[in-house]
């Protein structure tokens, strides 16, 4: 993760109250002309040098609070990658990240190649959102594991807030998704749009929906990916739902001959390998994939945690899960799961500002979670277990409540077209979120890929409808059959992979 040691200096105790207010369309006074925004050349990269792309730069300067534009000013990285047609339609597609904490360029520069068919025709833009990417990113350590590792402690994640606030920037009041939309339509207004299309991927997916809550007029359509809905309070269901997606994984391995016949006993190993770790922590040592040298570590139940609620997050790497753990609970071999929970932990440092992930969360979650309703029982039971819960609750006491939009956590009523994308084994935003989101919008379509996880983006079917969504303008007589015929990666049977 980046280290940023400037100091926010505001007290804590006072302001872990009440959200701040902040109202929408206030942006600048009316008839006020809109900021300047200028773009050069540039080039985006793949963070793994896999491809570049042609695409225009620019940074626009916006207030830290929107509510005092006179105050600090912080600057918007904005990239617009030009649709390949030199007609291009007049109403571009905004790109909006998920998280909350990721950059839009680190997440969709490597969907680029799957996003040709949709910019053919129309400008894509990518904005990282205030604190994250190279927007006044508000970054700082957080532990990843320390979600679901039953021996940190409220106080331990109390002082990992502390910490982290000390760390960041900026004013983390300011880096909600109140104060994000309104930076949309300043970059909007700059480049001088008069209508957008905007996709949203998870947390993405809220942003665009309060986009079109408070900008009804300039958003012409929403693409909603693994959908949360607006008055869902994440948080108090992540456990149970990362619960039912990995059951609802070995459910597919044991209906599916060939995996049933080789992991025959799967539940039981990963109830057998969970209570072995919780009890006693393995060492393991894994050679370095670079400089291929020997590093110890010692594998908990925290990183076996973290391993397999990050592996259950698509059917590709779900279908690792089964071989992965037959390999330890069989044959004592904890590396294969030890490195992918390296892997991870690797890769959520590097990608989630965690300044601004909380800063969402104590904000827009906590707040709102009615944990009295929980199955407290069905929670302790889940391998994620109530370390999550407890984690959010102690970290949010001391982080600072931000700004919030009146209306917020209201009910949707929109007359914006809405196209929603799900995957019945989400582990964390499942379809039943993305059904209570449709019911916000007149005009929508909830199409559901069977055994697939978190972000249908990535599959052609879900390009195509996307596309011909955009077109359509409309969700009315879209065709989705293709839906139908989507299958999950199959299952490895070995490290060679699955059966021939």
């Amino acid at each position: 993760m980046h280290r940023q040691v400037s100091r926010w200096l505001t007290g804590l105790t006072a302001l872990a109250g009440a959200a701040l207010p902040l109202v929408a369309g206030q942006a600048a006074p009316a008839g006020t002309p809109p900021a300047s925004l200028e773009l050069a050349p540039c080039r985006l990269e793949h963070p793994r040098g896999l491809a570049s792309f042609e695409a225009r730069c620019g940074r626009l300067t916006v207030p830290e609070n929107p509510n005092d534009p006179t105050g600090r000013r912080i600057e918007l990285a904005v990239a617009v990658v030009p649709a390949i047609s030199r007609q291009a339609r007049p109403d571009p597609l905004f790109l909006l990240a998920g998280g909350p904490g990721q950059g839009a360029r680190d997440a969709f520069v490597p969907l680029m190649g799957a996003l040709t068919g949709i910019r053919r025709d129309r400008d894509l833009v990518l904005v990282d959102q205030r604190g994250t990417g190279l927007s006044n990113p508000m970054t700082c350590e957080f532990p990843e594991e320390a979600w679901a590792d039953e021996e940190v402690s409220a106080a331990q994640f109390r002082s990992m807030a502390e910490d982290c606030l000390a760390a960041l920037p900026g004013d983390p009041r300011f880096y909600t998704t109140s104060a994000a939309v309104r930076d949309l339509d300043s970059v909007r207004a700059a480049l001088g749009y008069e209508r957008i299309n905007l996709y949203g991927g998870s947390y993405g997916t809220r942003v665009a929906q309060h986009y079109a809550r408070r900008f009804p007029d300039r958003a012409r359509s929403v693409v909603l990916d693994s959908v949360v809905h607006p008055t869902l309070a994440l948080g108090a269901s992540m456990a149970l739902d990362a619960e039912a997606a990995l059951r609802g994984s070995f459910a597919r391995c044991a209906a599916t001959p060939a995996c049933a016949a080789r992991y025959p006993r799967l539940g039981g190993q990963f109830d057998a390998l969970r209570d072995r770790l919780a009890a006693t922590p393995v060492d393991v040592t894994l050679a370095d994939p670079v400089q291929a040298t020997p590093t110890a570590t010692r594998f908990t139940a925290g990183h076996f945690a973290l391993a397999v609620r990050m592996l259950s997050y698509s059917d590709r790497t779900a279908s690792l899960l089964p071989l992965l753990l037959d390999e330890a609970a069989e044959r004592g071999n904890f590396a294969p799961l030890a490195a992918q929970a390296e892997m991870v932990r690797g890769e959520l440092v590097e990608s989630l500002a965690y300044g601004m992930h909380n800063a969402v969360v104590c904000t827009e979650d906590l707040p709102f979670l009615d944990t009295g309703s929980l199955d407290r029982e069905a929670l302790r039971a889940s391998y994620l277990g109530e370390t999550m819960l407890e984690g959010l609750e102690a970290m949010c006491s001391v982080w600072p409540r931000g700004v919030m939009d009146p209306g917020f956590k209201d009910p949707l009523d929109s007359a914006v077209p809405a196209l929603l994308l799900a995957g019945s084994l989400d582990p964390v935003t499942p379809p039943s979120y993305a059904a209570a989101a449709a019911a916000g919008f007149r005009d929508s379509l909830l199409v559901v890929f069977k055994d697939k996880g978190h972000i249908q983006l990535g599959l052609p079917c879900a390009q195509r409808i996307v596309r011909h969504f955009l077109d359509a303008g409309t969700a009315r007589g879209l065709d989705a059959s293709c839906s139908g015929q989507v299958e999950p990666a199959p299952f490895f049977l070995s490290f060679n992979g699955s059966a021939p």
